[in-house]
């Protein structure tokens, strides 16, 4: 077991489990491993101060946050309340969800750095370990893992958690497949606070599809919004430049009710962003003394609005996979394995059917998702 101090790994460096990544998907991973009494480190980097996409939180995973013990937490930390979705997708007219009227209430719309920075602060009170730093190499002797990080720290681990995000680097690097789907990126812009406020503060998020793909904005805590174009990697180098903010911007006028939500804001970002929002899984997510959580295991389109949730939910089956191999089920590893396969399969024909209901256009990206 570890001795170290709750700031870093002490002078112990050999673990039970060791997680690599911090975000929601490790967390949930560690936190009911040390509650089951295993020594738990955390390796990730140091957070950017800069802003994180991945804000919007849908009210399924309030069962998920009261399984981790932090749900109470999270009301008291500055996010807003979602009070549902809107979309324009397969005609003018706006449909709506309300969240208000399901099972589990209102949904959040996060400040996902606040959100992340609180869910690794309840993991180390837990007594889990962190670790600044990435991991560079691991390699398997017999019954346990032994993990150098990029800083040159040399850890053992019995188990090792792959919470990398879409790159999946440990399970690649231990012999997993990554499968594609498709190569959806978002640009996205942080909008605000505006010059001029609305009337009337809206707590809904917002999916408005085009010709080259669709838009989705959703407000912030603090009066600013998150704006993203969603389109495929190549389409961007064909000829759709949505990389040029002036271009983004006016893309954005274009589209009648992105244009109505962003009114209050008279000019765009300085500086967007290009992320990765393409359907991947790894194969297997699972292997002998190691599991793939989140989007690690299985990356899904954003218009899935499966991102943390999904990261809250294969974080704590993996951890219930290593604590039942450790009790000596030896098909714990391959039943996880599994699991996320037909968690991603089920999640492909669901976006297919999603996709399918858009048929106003002929174009690449839509022709690619008909």
């Amino acid at each position: 077991m570890d001795s170290g101090g709750p700031s870093g790994c002490g002078r112990s460096r050999r673990f039970d489990v060791l997680v690599a990544g911090a975000g929601p998907a490790g967390c949930a991973t560690a936190l009911p491993l040390v509650r089951a009494g295993a020594s738990v480190v955390l390796v990730s980097p140091v957070s950017s101060p800069d802003w994180r996409v991945g804000e919007s939180l849908a009210p399924t995973a309030r069962p998920l946050l009261e399984r981790l013990g932090v749900l109470d937490g999270l009301a008291d930390a500055g996010h807003a309340p979602c009070h549902g979705n809107q979309a324009a997708w397969g005609q003018d007219a706006l449909t709506a969800v309300d969240h208000r009227l399901g099972p589990y209430g209102e949904g959040w719309h996060l400040d996902r750095t606040r959100f992340d920075a609180a869910l690794l602060e309840a993991t180390r009170a837990s007594g889990a370990r962190w670790l600044a730093g990435h991991v560079r190499d691991a390699r398997r002797h017999r019954d346990h893992w032994q993990i150098t990080t990029g800083e040159g720290d040399v850890l053992e681990a019995g188990y090792l958690v792959d919470a990398t995000g879409r790159a999946a680097r440990l399970a690649r690097r231990v012999g997993a497949a990554r499968t594609r789907s498709d190569r959806l990126i978002a640009v996205a812009g942080l909008l605000g606070p505006p010059r001029k406020q609305a009337a009337h503060l809206d707590r809904t998020s917002l999916v408005q599809a085009t010709r080259w793909g669709w838009w989705y904005t959703a407000p912030l805590p603090g009066g600013q919004r998150i704006l993203m174009a969603m389109t495929d990697a190549d389409l961007l180098a064909a000829g759709v430049r949505l990389l040029d903010p002036g271009v983004w911007w006016t893309q954005a006028q274009d589209a009648g009710h992105i244009r109505e939500r962003i009114a209050g804001w008279e000019r765009p970002p300085r500086r967007l962003r290009v992320l990765a929002a393409g359907s991947a899984c790894a194969t297997p997510a699972a292997g002998p003394g190691w599991v793939a959580v989140g989007d690690a295991a299985t990356a899904t389109d954003p218009l899935a609005a499966r991102g943390i949730v999904t990261a809250l939910a294969t974080g704590l089956v993996g951890a219930r996979a290593i604590l039942t191999d450790r009790a000596g089920d030896a098909n714990a590893m391959a039943a996880y394995a599994r699991r996320m396969t037909a968690v991603h399969a089920e999640y492909l024909e669901t976006r297919a059917a999603q996709y399918r209901r858009e048929q106003r256009w002929d174009t690449p990206f839509w022709d690619r998702r008909h």
